[in-house]
Protein backbone atom coordinates (compact mmCIF):
# COMPACT_ATOMS: atom_id res chain seq x y z
CA UNK A 1 0.00 0.00 0.00
CA UNK A 2 1.59 3.56 -1.20
CA UNK A 3 2.61 5.59 2.32
CA UNK A 4 0.41 8.47 0.78
CA UNK A 5 -2.68 6.81 1.35
CA UNK A 6 -1.74 7.11 5.11
CA UNK A 7 -0.96 10.88 5.23
CA UNK A 8 -2.70 12.81 7.98
CA UNK A 9 -4.46 15.85 7.30
CA UNK A 10 -7.30 17.65 8.87
CA UNK A 11 -6.85 16.40 12.14
CA UNK A 12 -6.50 17.93 15.49
CA UNK A 13 -3.78 18.11 17.41
CA UNK A 14 -4.04 16.48 21.13
CA UNK A 15 -4.94 18.90 23.51
CA UNK A 16 -1.86 18.14 25.83
CA UNK A 17 0.86 20.61 27.49
CA UNK A 18 -1.35 23.26 29.01
CA UNK A 19 -2.28 25.11 32.28
CA UNK A 20 -5.21 23.64 32.82
CA UNK A 21 -5.88 26.42 35.88
CA UNK A 22 -4.78 29.21 33.74
CA UNK A 23 -6.52 28.14 30.86
CA UNK A 24 -10.06 28.10 32.75
CA UNK A 25 -10.93 31.67 32.75
CA UNK A 26 -13.95 31.42 34.46
CA UNK A 27 -12.24 29.50 37.29
CA UNK A 28 -9.06 31.78 37.35
CA UNK A 29 -11.45 34.83 38.22
CA UNK A 30 -13.39 32.85 40.57
CA UNK A 31 -10.21 31.81 42.67
CA UNK A 32 -9.18 35.42 42.12
CA UNK A 33 -12.44 36.73 43.37
CA UNK A 34 -12.94 34.57 46.63
CA UNK A 35 -9.38 34.93 47.34
CA UNK A 36 -8.50 37.46 49.87
CA UNK A 37 -5.91 39.76 47.91
CA UNK A 38 -2.54 39.10 50.46
CA UNK A 39 -2.93 35.47 49.12
CA UNK A 40 -4.00 35.83 45.77
CA UNK A 41 -0.25 35.47 44.13
CA UNK A 42 0.30 32.50 46.16
CA UNK A 43 -2.71 30.45 45.50
CA UNK A 44 -2.25 31.40 42.01
CA UNK A 45 0.81 29.92 41.68
CA UNK A 46 -0.16 26.65 43.63
CA UNK A 47 -2.92 26.27 41.41
CA UNK A 48 -1.11 26.68 38.19
CA UNK A 49 1.50 24.14 39.20
CA UNK A 50 -1.09 21.80 39.22
CA UNK A 51 -2.74 22.57 36.63
CA UNK A 52 0.45 22.31 34.43
CA UNK A 53 0.79 18.89 35.72
CA UNK A 54 -2.92 18.18 34.98
CA UNK A 55 -3.04 19.03 31.65
CA UNK A 56 0.79 17.12 31.19
CA UNK A 57 1.50 14.49 28.61
CA UNK A 58 2.11 11.88 31.82
CA UNK A 59 -0.61 12.79 33.78
CA UNK A 60 -3.13 12.21 30.93
CA UNK A 61 -1.49 8.88 30.47
CA UNK A 62 -1.97 8.25 34.38
CA UNK A 63 -5.50 8.23 33.96
CA UNK A 64 -5.66 6.23 30.96
CA UNK A 65 -3.77 3.60 32.32
CA UNK A 66 -5.77 3.17 35.26
CA UNK A 67 -9.10 2.88 33.95
CA UNK A 68 -7.40 0.75 31.45
CA UNK A 69 -6.45 -1.69 34.39
CA UNK A 70 -9.49 -1.42 36.88
CA UNK A 71 -8.39 -2.76 40.42
CA UNK A 72 -8.85 -6.50 41.36
CA UNK A 73 -10.12 -8.21 44.50
CA UNK A 74 -8.02 -10.45 46.00
CA UNK A 75 -10.27 -12.27 49.16
CA UNK A 76 -6.88 -14.40 50.17
CA UNK A 77 -3.75 -15.15 49.97
CA UNK A 78 -2.06 -17.96 48.30
CA UNK A 79 -2.59 -19.59 51.81
CA UNK A 80 -5.75 -19.35 52.03
CA UNK A 81 -5.71 -16.76 54.79
CA UNK A 82 -8.42 -13.81 54.42
CA UNK A 83 -6.97 -10.78 53.14
CA UNK A 84 -9.67 -8.57 51.73
CA UNK A 85 -7.27 -6.30 49.58
CA UNK A 86 -7.66 -3.99 46.24
CA UNK A 87 -4.89 -4.12 44.01
CA UNK A 88 -4.37 -1.25 41.90
CA UNK A 89 -2.42 -0.20 39.05
CA UNK A 90 0.34 2.14 39.61
CA UNK A 91 -1.07 4.88 38.16
CA UNK A 92 -3.62 5.15 40.29
CA UNK A 93 -1.70 5.74 43.23
CA UNK A 94 0.60 8.17 41.41
CA UNK A 95 -2.53 10.26 40.77
CA UNK A 96 -3.67 9.75 44.00
CA UNK A 97 -0.40 10.81 45.43
CA UNK A 98 -0.96 14.49 43.60
CA UNK A 99 -3.85 14.77 44.52
CA UNK A 100 -3.03 14.64 48.67
CA UNK A 101 0.61 16.65 48.26
CA UNK A 102 -1.38 19.10 46.13
CA UNK A 103 -3.63 20.01 49.41
CA UNK A 104 -6.95 18.66 48.07
CA UNK A 105 -8.05 16.82 51.26
CA UNK A 106 -6.55 19.95 53.78
CA UNK A 107 -9.23 22.66 53.15
CA UNK A 108 -10.55 23.08 57.08
CA UNK A 109 -7.48 24.46 58.44
CA UNK A 110 -5.86 27.06 56.15
CA UNK A 111 -6.92 30.61 54.66
CA UNK A 112 -8.47 30.14 51.44
CA UNK A 113 -8.71 26.56 52.32
CA UNK A 114 -12.09 25.52 50.33
CA UNK A 115 -11.65 27.65 47.42
CA UNK A 116 -8.45 26.93 46.86
CA UNK A 117 -9.02 23.20 47.16
CA UNK A 118 -12.56 23.18 45.21
CA UNK A 119 -10.93 24.90 42.54
CA UNK A 120 -7.45 22.01 42.96
CA UNK A 121 -10.38 19.49 42.71
CA UNK A 122 -11.84 20.82 39.45
CA UNK A 123 -8.38 21.47 37.88
CA UNK A 124 -6.64 17.74 38.99
CA UNK A 125 -9.76 15.22 38.43
CA UNK A 126 -10.10 16.41 34.97
CA UNK A 127 -7.27 14.21 33.92
CA UNK A 128 -8.96 11.35 36.06
CA UNK A 129 -12.00 11.59 37.92
CA UNK A 130 -12.03 7.59 40.10
CA UNK A 131 -9.53 8.35 41.91
CA UNK A 132 -11.33 11.54 43.34
CA UNK A 133 -13.94 9.79 45.64
CA UNK A 134 -11.53 8.88 48.29
CA UNK A 135 -10.22 12.19 48.04
CA UNK A 136 -13.30 13.86 48.28
CA UNK A 137 -14.66 11.45 51.30
CA UNK A 138 -10.94 12.18 52.91
CA UNK A 139 -11.95 16.04 53.12
CA UNK A 140 -15.75 15.14 54.24
CA UNK A 141 -15.31 13.69 56.86
CA UNK A 142 -13.36 15.82 58.87
CA UNK A 143 -16.48 17.96 59.79
CA UNK A 144 -18.21 14.78 60.47
CA UNK A 145 -15.35 13.45 63.35
CA UNK A 146 -15.24 17.28 64.63
CA UNK A 147 -18.67 16.20 66.60
CA UNK A 148 -15.88 14.14 68.87
CA UNK A 149 -13.27 16.38 70.21
CA UNK A 150 -11.15 13.12 71.09
CA UNK A 151 -11.58 11.55 67.68
CA UNK A 152 -10.70 14.61 65.49
CA UNK A 153 -7.92 15.54 67.58
CA UNK A 154 -6.73 12.16 66.67
CA UNK A 155 -7.33 11.51 63.11
CA UNK A 156 -7.49 14.85 61.62
CA UNK A 157 -3.81 15.88 60.95
CA UNK A 158 -4.17 12.39 59.36
CA UNK A 159 -6.81 13.18 57.49
CA UNK A 160 -5.39 16.94 56.12
CA UNK A 161 -1.75 15.59 56.13
CA UNK A 162 0.37 16.31 52.34
CA UNK A 163 1.47 12.52 52.30
CA UNK A 164 -0.01 9.93 50.70
CA UNK A 165 1.47 6.06 51.65
CA UNK A 166 -0.46 3.41 49.82
CA UNK A 167 -0.85 0.06 51.91
CA UNK A 168 -2.95 -1.12 54.92
CA UNK A 169 -1.36 -0.66 58.17
CA UNK A 170 -2.44 1.01 61.84
CA UNK A 171 -3.43 4.48 61.44
CA UNK A 172 -0.50 5.90 63.57
CA UNK A 173 2.04 4.33 61.88
CA UNK A 174 1.42 6.45 58.46
CA UNK A 175 2.00 9.45 58.01
CA UNK A 176 -1.02 10.28 56.35
CA UNK A 177 -4.24 8.29 56.01
CA UNK A 178 -7.58 7.91 53.93
CA UNK A 179 -11.18 7.66 54.58
CA UNK A 180 -14.38 5.97 53.08
CA UNK A 181 -17.33 5.66 53.87
CA UNK A 182 -20.62 3.36 54.02
CA UNK A 183 -24.25 4.11 54.28
CA UNK A 184 -26.56 2.54 52.29
CA UNK A 185 -27.70 -1.27 52.41
CA UNK A 186 -29.58 -3.81 50.53
CA UNK A 187 -32.94 -3.13 51.08
CA UNK A 188 -32.69 1.06 52.00
CA UNK A 189 -30.80 2.64 49.68
CA UNK A 190 -30.97 6.59 50.15
CA UNK A 191 -33.42 5.70 53.45
CA UNK A 192 -30.40 5.21 55.51
CA UNK A 193 -33.25 5.05 58.22
CA UNK A 194 -34.21 1.55 57.26
CA UNK A 195 -30.58 0.29 57.76
CA UNK A 196 -30.48 -3.25 59.63
CA UNK A 197 -26.36 -3.08 60.39
CA UNK A 198 -26.25 -3.69 64.20
CA UNK A 199 -23.96 -1.94 66.59
CA UNK A 200 -23.59 -3.71 70.42
CA UNK A 201 -21.60 -1.78 72.99
CA UNK A 202 -18.65 -3.49 74.14
CA UNK A 203 -17.73 -2.43 78.07
CA UNK A 204 -15.07 0.45 76.78
CA UNK A 205 -17.10 3.91 76.85
CA UNK A 206 -17.81 4.27 72.98
CA UNK A 207 -16.82 1.12 71.44
CA UNK A 208 -19.11 -1.09 69.90
CA UNK A 209 -18.98 -4.31 68.04
CA UNK A 210 -20.89 -4.18 64.41
CA UNK A 211 -22.88 -6.94 62.39
CA UNK A 212 -24.30 -5.90 58.83
CA UNK A 213 -23.84 -5.59 55.20
CA UNK A 214 -23.04 -2.24 53.02
CA UNK A 215 -24.23 -2.03 49.87
CA UNK A 216 -21.97 0.37 48.45
CA UNK A 217 -18.82 1.26 50.20
CA UNK A 218 -16.51 3.05 48.15
CA UNK A 219 -12.08 3.43 47.98
CA UNK A 220 -12.15 -0.26 50.32
CA UNK A 221 -8.83 0.08 50.78
CA UNK A 222 -9.13 3.51 52.74
CA UNK A 223 -7.93 3.34 56.56
CA UNK A 224 -10.87 4.35 58.19
CA UNK A 225 -14.61 4.66 57.12
CA UNK A 226 -17.36 6.35 58.28
CA UNK A 227 -20.78 4.22 58.65
CA UNK A 228 -24.44 4.30 60.20
CA UNK A 229 -25.46 1.08 62.32
CA UNK A 230 -28.40 0.44 64.51
CA UNK A 231 -27.02 0.89 68.64
CA UNK A 232 -29.80 0.55 71.18
CA UNK A 233 -30.24 4.27 70.87
CA UNK A 234 -30.91 4.36 67.05
CA UNK A 235 -29.38 4.92 64.23
CA UNK A 236 -25.86 6.21 65.18
CA UNK A 237 -22.50 6.85 63.36
CA UNK A 238 -19.04 4.92 64.01
CA UNK A 239 -15.63 4.93 62.98
CA UNK A 240 -14.34 1.39 61.47
CA UNK A 241 -10.62 1.46 60.93
CA UNK A 242 -9.21 -0.88 58.77
CA UNK A 243 -6.17 -1.98 61.11
CA UNK A 244 -6.14 -2.01 64.86
CA UNK A 245 -3.96 -0.08 66.70
CA UNK A 246 -2.44 -3.48 67.28
CA UNK A 247 -1.71 -4.23 64.15
CA UNK A 248 -4.32 -6.99 63.19
CA UNK A 249 -6.87 -6.51 60.35
CA UNK A 250 -10.26 -5.55 61.63
CA UNK A 251 -13.31 -7.61 60.41
CA UNK A 252 -14.17 -5.85 56.77
CA UNK A 253 -14.90 -8.64 54.54
CA UNK A 254 -15.07 -7.33 50.88
CA UNK A 255 -17.85 -9.78 49.25
CA UNK A 256 -17.27 -8.36 45.47
CA UNK A 257 -16.89 -5.10 43.56
CA UNK A 258 -19.10 -3.22 41.44
CA UNK A 259 -18.74 -3.81 37.83
CA UNK A 260 -19.94 0.12 37.03
CA UNK A 261 -20.59 2.03 34.06
CA UNK A 262 -18.06 4.34 34.33
CA UNK A 263 -15.86 5.58 37.49
CA UNK A 264 -13.71 2.38 36.35
CA UNK A 265 -10.67 3.55 37.80
CA UNK A 266 -12.35 3.62 41.73
CA UNK A 267 -13.14 0.05 43.67
CA UNK A 268 -16.60 0.29 44.68
CA UNK A 269 -17.71 -2.82 46.78
CA UNK A 270 -20.13 -4.53 48.96
CA UNK A 271 -18.77 -5.19 52.95
CA UNK A 272 -19.82 -7.60 55.89
CA UNK A 273 -19.35 -6.65 58.83
CA UNK A 274 -19.11 -9.48 61.40
CA UNK A 275 -17.45 -8.71 64.78
CA UNK A 276 -15.76 -5.76 63.54
CA UNK A 277 -14.51 -3.24 65.75
CA UNK A 278 -15.92 0.07 65.52
CA UNK A 279 -15.88 3.57 67.57
CA UNK A 280 -19.10 5.76 68.19
CA UNK A 281 -18.90 8.91 66.51
CA UNK A 282 -21.66 11.60 68.02
CA UNK A 283 -24.23 10.37 70.36
CA UNK A 284 -26.41 7.81 69.84
CA UNK A 285 -29.27 7.83 67.57
CA UNK A 286 -27.93 11.03 66.17
CA UNK A 287 -26.06 9.18 63.68
CA UNK A 288 -27.45 10.81 60.04
CA UNK A 289 -27.18 14.21 62.02
CA UNK A 290 -23.74 13.52 62.77
CA UNK A 291 -22.59 12.23 59.54
CA UNK A 292 -24.99 15.48 57.52
CA UNK A 293 -21.98 17.47 57.39
CA UNK A 294 -19.77 14.73 55.76
CA UNK A 295 -22.46 14.08 53.27
CA UNK A 296 -23.06 18.09 52.23
CA UNK A 297 -19.29 18.37 52.29
CA UNK A 298 -19.08 15.46 49.46
CA UNK A 299 -22.58 16.92 47.80
CA UNK A 300 -20.57 20.10 46.79
CA UNK A 301 -17.57 17.68 45.78
CA UNK A 302 -20.65 16.24 43.49
CA UNK A 303 -21.36 20.03 42.06
CA UNK A 304 -17.09 20.30 41.63
CA UNK A 305 -16.63 17.16 40.04
CA UNK A 306 -19.64 17.67 37.46
CA UNK A 307 -17.89 20.99 36.70
CA UNK A 308 -14.78 19.62 35.72
CA UNK A 309 -16.08 17.46 33.52
CA UNK A 310 -18.23 19.77 31.57
CA UNK A 311 -14.88 21.45 31.71
CA UNK A 312 -13.29 19.34 30.23
CA UNK A 313 -15.35 18.18 27.60
CA UNK A 314 -15.93 22.03 26.40
CA UNK A 315 -12.31 22.54 26.16
CA UNK A 316 -12.01 19.14 23.92
CA UNK A 317 -14.60 20.72 22.05
CA UNK A 318 -13.44 23.90 21.44
CA UNK A 319 -10.40 22.59 20.72
CA UNK A 320 -10.97 20.27 17.75
CA UNK A 321 -13.11 23.00 16.41
CA UNK A 322 -10.58 25.16 16.58
CA UNK A 323 -8.36 23.18 14.03
CA UNK A 324 -10.50 20.83 12.23
CA UNK A 325 -11.84 22.10 8.71
CA UNK A 326 -15.22 20.88 7.38
CA UNK A 327 -17.47 22.58 4.62
CA UNK A 328 -14.88 25.47 3.81
CA UNK A 329 -13.37 26.72 6.73
CA UNK A 330 -12.68 25.97 10.51
CA UNK A 331 -15.59 24.29 12.45
CA UNK A 332 -15.61 26.39 15.31
CA UNK A 333 -16.17 29.68 12.30
CA UNK A 334 -19.04 27.80 11.25
CA UNK A 335 -22.40 30.03 12.76
CA UNK A 336 -24.22 26.66 13.41
CA UNK A 337 -20.88 25.06 15.56
CA UNK A 338 -20.64 28.43 17.24
CA UNK A 339 -23.93 28.58 18.58
CA UNK A 340 -23.18 24.78 20.17
CA UNK A 341 -19.96 25.57 21.43
CA UNK A 342 -21.17 28.73 23.44
CA UNK A 343 -24.03 26.83 24.18
CA UNK A 344 -22.27 24.04 26.08
CA UNK A 345 -19.40 26.91 27.49
CA UNK A 346 -22.39 28.95 29.28
CA UNK A 347 -23.33 25.59 30.97
CA UNK A 348 -19.75 24.88 32.18
CA UNK A 349 -19.32 28.40 33.04
CA UNK A 350 -22.33 28.59 35.26
CA UNK A 351 -21.39 25.17 36.93
CA UNK A 352 -17.71 26.92 37.55
CA UNK A 353 -19.29 30.02 38.72
CA UNK A 354 -21.24 28.69 41.48
CA UNK A 355 -19.06 25.72 42.76
CA UNK A 356 -16.76 27.84 43.88
CA UNK A 357 -19.04 30.40 45.52
CA UNK A 358 -20.89 27.71 47.81
CA UNK A 359 -16.73 26.98 48.52
CA UNK A 360 -16.38 30.83 49.17
CA UNK A 361 -19.27 30.21 51.49
CA UNK A 362 -17.77 27.40 53.48
CA UNK A 363 -14.60 29.72 53.80
CA UNK A 364 -16.48 32.60 55.43
CA UNK A 365 -18.16 30.27 58.12
CA UNK A 366 -20.72 32.84 59.02
CA UNK A 367 -24.52 32.08 60.38
CA UNK A 368 -25.60 33.86 57.16
CA UNK A 369 -23.66 31.74 54.93
CA UNK A 370 -24.19 28.09 56.51
CA UNK A 371 -27.86 29.28 56.23
CA UNK A 372 -27.71 30.03 52.09
CA UNK A 373 -25.39 26.70 52.01
CA UNK A 374 -28.10 24.43 53.41
CA UNK A 375 -30.51 25.09 50.55
CA UNK A 376 -27.50 26.31 47.61
CA UNK A 377 -25.97 22.98 48.08
CA UNK A 378 -29.07 20.60 47.11
CA UNK A 379 -29.75 22.84 44.59
CA UNK A 380 -27.01 22.97 42.81
CA UNK A 381 -26.09 19.33 43.77
CA UNK A 382 -29.28 18.56 41.98
CA UNK A 383 -29.26 21.01 38.68
CA UNK A 384 -25.58 21.04 37.92
CA UNK A 385 -24.78 17.13 38.28
CA UNK A 386 -27.69 16.91 36.04
CA UNK A 387 -26.55 18.77 32.92
CA UNK A 388 -23.05 17.04 33.21
CA UNK A 389 -23.84 14.20 31.41
CA UNK A 390 -26.03 15.64 28.30
CA UNK A 391 -22.70 18.26 28.22
CA UNK A 392 -20.41 15.39 28.27
CA UNK A 393 -22.85 13.46 25.13
CA UNK A 394 -23.09 16.85 23.06
CA UNK A 395 -19.18 17.82 23.41
CA UNK A 396 -18.72 14.03 22.27
CA UNK A 397 -20.72 14.84 19.18
CA UNK A 398 -18.57 18.03 18.08
CA UNK A 399 -15.58 15.59 17.83
CA UNK A 400 -17.61 13.26 15.54
CA UNK A 401 -16.83 9.85 15.27
CA UNK A 402 -13.30 10.94 16.74
CA UNK A 403 -15.59 11.58 19.67
CA UNK A 404 -16.72 8.36 19.83
CA UNK A 405 -13.64 6.49 19.74
CA UNK A 406 -11.83 5.34 22.95
CA UNK A 407 -8.54 7.51 22.16
CA UNK A 408 -10.14 10.91 22.08
CA UNK A 409 -11.01 10.53 26.31
CA UNK A 410 -14.68 11.35 25.21
CA UNK A 411 -16.06 8.49 26.27
CA UNK A 412 -14.37 8.32 29.50
CA UNK A 413 -15.63 11.58 29.99
CA UNK A 414 -19.51 10.58 29.28
CA UNK A 415 -19.38 7.47 31.13
CA UNK A 416 -17.83 9.24 34.02
CA UNK A 417 -21.27 11.91 33.83
CA UNK A 418 -24.00 10.29 35.66
CA UNK A 419 -22.30 9.10 38.45
CA UNK A 420 -22.40 12.69 40.64
CA UNK A 421 -26.01 12.82 40.13
CA UNK A 422 -26.06 9.12 41.59
CA UNK A 423 -23.39 9.72 44.26
CA UNK A 424 -24.97 11.11 47.40
CA UNK A 425 -28.05 10.77 46.58
CA UNK A 426 -30.06 10.90 43.35
CA UNK A 427 -32.27 13.74 42.08
CA UNK A 428 -35.46 12.88 43.53
CA UNK A 429 -33.29 13.24 47.20
CA UNK A 430 -31.59 16.59 46.48
CA UNK A 431 -35.39 18.16 45.58
CA UNK A 432 -37.01 16.76 48.28
CA UNK A 433 -34.23 18.03 50.76
CA UNK A 434 -34.46 21.18 49.51
CA UNK A 435 -38.38 20.61 49.99
CA UNK A 436 -37.10 20.36 53.75
CA UNK A 437 -35.55 23.51 54.18
CA UNK A 438 -37.57 25.37 52.71
CA UNK A 439 -40.36 24.10 54.87
CA UNK A 440 -38.51 24.16 58.49
CA UNK A 441 -35.30 26.48 57.69
CA UNK A 442 -36.69 30.05 56.78
CA UNK A 443 -33.39 31.65 57.57
CA UNK A 444 -32.12 29.25 54.59
CA UNK A 445 -34.89 30.66 52.02
CA UNK A 446 -34.00 34.26 53.39
CA UNK A 447 -30.12 34.03 52.70
CA UNK A 448 -31.03 32.01 49.38
CA UNK A 449 -33.08 35.11 48.06
CA UNK A 450 -30.36 37.55 49.83
CA UNK A 451 -27.70 36.30 47.37
CA UNK A 452 -29.79 36.58 44.56
CA UNK A 453 -31.34 39.98 45.14
CA UNK A 454 -27.73 41.21 45.03
CA UNK A 455 -28.13 40.96 41.15
CA UNK A 456 -31.44 42.84 41.01
CA UNK A 457 -32.06 45.50 38.47
CA UNK A 458 -29.41 44.40 36.21
CA UNK A 459 -31.52 42.24 33.71
CA UNK A 460 -34.52 42.50 33.25
CA UNK A 461 -34.88 38.35 32.31
CA UNK A 462 -33.26 37.62 35.82
CA UNK A 463 -35.90 39.97 37.72
CA UNK A 464 -38.93 38.84 36.00
CA UNK A 465 -37.15 34.63 36.61
CA UNK A 466 -36.85 35.96 40.27
CA UNK A 467 -40.28 37.45 40.70
CA UNK A 468 -42.15 33.91 39.22
CA UNK A 469 -39.36 32.04 41.68
CA UNK A 470 -41.12 34.00 44.71
CA UNK A 471 -44.48 33.13 43.28
CA UNK A 472 -43.45 29.28 43.55
CA UNK A 473 -42.26 29.81 46.69
CA UNK A 474 -45.16 31.29 47.94
CA UNK A 475 -47.55 27.85 48.10
CA UNK A 476 -45.55 25.07 49.05
CA UNK A 477 -48.85 22.83 49.40
CA UNK A 478 -48.52 20.06 47.58
CA UNK A 479 -45.76 21.44 46.06
CA UNK A 480 -43.54 17.35 46.40
CA UNK A 481 -44.64 16.86 42.97
CA UNK A 482 -43.00 19.96 41.04
CA UNK A 483 -40.41 19.40 43.57
CA UNK A 484 -37.62 19.33 40.76
CA UNK A 485 -39.38 22.25 38.67
CA UNK A 486 -38.87 24.28 41.52
CA UNK A 487 -35.28 23.24 42.41
CA UNK A 488 -34.42 23.68 38.98
CA UNK A 489 -35.61 26.93 39.21
CA UNK A 490 -33.64 28.01 42.06
CA UNK A 491 -30.67 26.52 40.68
CA UNK A 492 -31.09 28.51 37.69
CA UNK A 493 -32.16 31.72 39.05
CA UNK A 494 -28.92 31.52 41.34
CA UNK A 495 -26.63 30.57 38.37
CA UNK A 496 -28.17 33.47 36.29
CA UNK A 497 -27.24 35.65 39.11
CA UNK A 498 -23.86 35.04 39.97
CA UNK A 499 -23.19 35.71 36.15
CA UNK A 500 -25.10 38.92 35.79
CA UNK A 501 -22.34 39.77 38.90
CA UNK A 502 -19.32 38.77 37.64
CA UNK A 503 -19.18 37.02 34.07
CA UNK A 504 -18.57 38.92 31.15
CA UNK A 505 -21.59 40.72 29.58
CA UNK A 506 -21.80 38.23 26.80
CA UNK A 507 -21.96 35.47 29.10
CA UNK A 508 -24.57 37.08 31.01
CA UNK A 509 -26.50 37.98 28.55
CA UNK A 510 -26.55 34.70 26.85
CA UNK A 511 -27.71 32.52 29.77
CA UNK A 512 -30.48 35.08 31.16
CA UNK A 513 -31.55 35.06 27.28
CA UNK A 514 -31.66 31.35 27.22
CA UNK A 515 -32.14 29.78 30.50
CA UNK A 516 -34.03 32.22 32.15
CA UNK A 517 -35.99 34.26 29.30
CA UNK A 518 -36.96 31.33 27.21
CA UNK A 519 -35.27 32.32 24.22
CA UNK A 520 -33.42 28.20 23.82
CA UNK A 521 -34.52 25.12 21.91
CA UNK A 522 -34.55 21.54 23.64
CA UNK A 523 -31.22 21.09 22.78
CA UNK A 524 -27.57 23.14 22.61
CA UNK A 525 -26.94 24.87 19.58
CA UNK A 526 -30.48 26.82 19.99
CA UNK A 527 -29.24 30.15 21.40
CA UNK A 528 -30.51 33.34 19.95
CA UNK A 529 -28.39 34.35 17.33
CA UNK A 530 -28.44 37.54 17.65
CA UNK A 531 -25.78 37.34 20.43
CA UNK A 532 -22.26 38.05 20.60
CA UNK A 533 -21.52 33.85 21.05
CA UNK A 534 -17.68 34.25 19.37
CA UNK A 535 -16.94 35.96 22.11
CA UNK A 536 -18.47 33.58 24.79
CA UNK A 537 -16.76 30.50 22.70
CA UNK A 538 -13.46 32.42 22.81
CA UNK A 539 -13.63 32.64 26.51
CA UNK A 540 -13.97 28.87 26.88
CA UNK A 541 -10.89 28.57 24.49
CA UNK A 542 -7.62 26.27 26.09
CA UNK A 543 -4.70 27.95 25.01
CA UNK A 544 -1.91 25.40 24.61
Amino acid sequence: MAATTHTVTNQAPPLVGYDVFTADRALSEAVERHTAPELVDEVREELAGLGRTAGSAQAQEWGVLANENPPKLRTHDRYGNRIDEVEFHPSWHRLLGKAVSAGLTDAWGRPAGHVRRAAGFLVWTQAEGGHGCPVSMTHAAVPALRTDPALAAEWEPRLTSHVYEEGLRPAAEKGGVLFGMGMTEKQGGSDVRANTTSAVPLSADGEYVLTGHKWFCSAPMSDGFLVLAQAPGGLTCFLVPRVLADGTRNAFAIQRLKDKLGNKSNASSEVEFDGTWARRVGEEGRGVRTIIEMVAATRLDCVIGSAAIMRQAVAQAVHHASYRSAFGGLLVEKPLMRNVLADLALESEAATTLALRLAAAYDADTEEERAFLRLAVPAAKYWVTKRCTPVAGEALECLGGNGYVEESGMPRLLREAPLNSIWEGSGNVQALDVLRALQREPQAINAFLQEVGKARGADHRLDAAIKDLLTELSDLDGIEARARRLVERMALVLQGSLLVRWAPSQVADAFCASRLGGDWGAAFGTLPHSLDLASVVERARAEV
